[in-house]
């Protein structure tokens, strides 16, 4: 079986959406030569890797979100990958990815007009962006947990829901951040390490 069959099986998803994130991966690997989109060491693991980890959030968004904003979104993980399943899973879901880097910025644009995708992609600091007030936000390896809950404070509506990849030390990141924030969380265990999760976080607010 095939990356992408497996891919397929594994998310229930459309040979549409199959062919939209093949269309990804080949612009993936065409910009790769030129700018920093992913490890060049991992391009034979664009799906089993990049595109599952970004599937598994998607899987995590609350069927009643309607504004999903994607923070650094870099080579467009999660963020294009949540936008390409929305597409036709949840349709009425609207994906803004933020990039503070131009030429990446550059790529997101290009690969979302040609995956046919209707995405709002800006090119902006997030520190610097002004209140997206969604439904959820996500990001993957863009900082510590603890400066994430300041942008997710920032950027999430009241009862959004905060969705991190995390590495191997998720656990001491919670610890840290719980010094600062108050908040609710679960844990996933990544589909694609044992050692990483995905941080489901909730009630975010500064402690007292």
């Amino acid at each position: 079986m095939t990356d992408q069959e497996q891919f397929a099986d594994r998310f229930s998803v459309s040979r549409e959406t199959i062919d939209r994130l093949s269309h990804y991966e080949t612009l993936l690997v065409k910009w790769t030569s030129k700018i920093n989109l992913i490890a060049k060491s991992t391009v034979p693991e664009i799906w089993s890797r990049h595109f599952v980890d970004s599937a598994q959030v998607f899987e995590a968004v609350p069927a009643d979100a309607q504004k999903l904003c994607d923070l650094g979104s870099g080579g467009g993980f999660p963020g294009l990958v949540i936008a390409a399943l929305a597409k036709e899973k949840a349709p009425n879901l609207n994906v803004t990815l933020v990039e503070s880097d131009l030429r990446k910025a550059s790529f997101l644009m290009a690969a979302a007009r040609e995956m046919d995708l209707d995405v709002n992609i800006l090119a902006e600091r997030v520190e610097q962006l002004s209140p997206q007030a969604a439904d959820v936000v996500t990001a993957r390896a863009l900082a510590p947990l603890v400066a994430l809950m300041s942008m997710a404070d920032l950027h999430l509506k009241k009862g959004g829901t905060a969705l991190f990849l995390k590495g191997e030390r998720y656990q001491q990141e919670l610890d840290t951040a719980a010094e600062m924030w108050d908040f609710n969380y679960e844990k996933r265990l990544s589909m694609t390490s044992d050692e990483s999760a995905l941080i489901i976080i909730t009630k975010l607010r500064r402690a007292a």
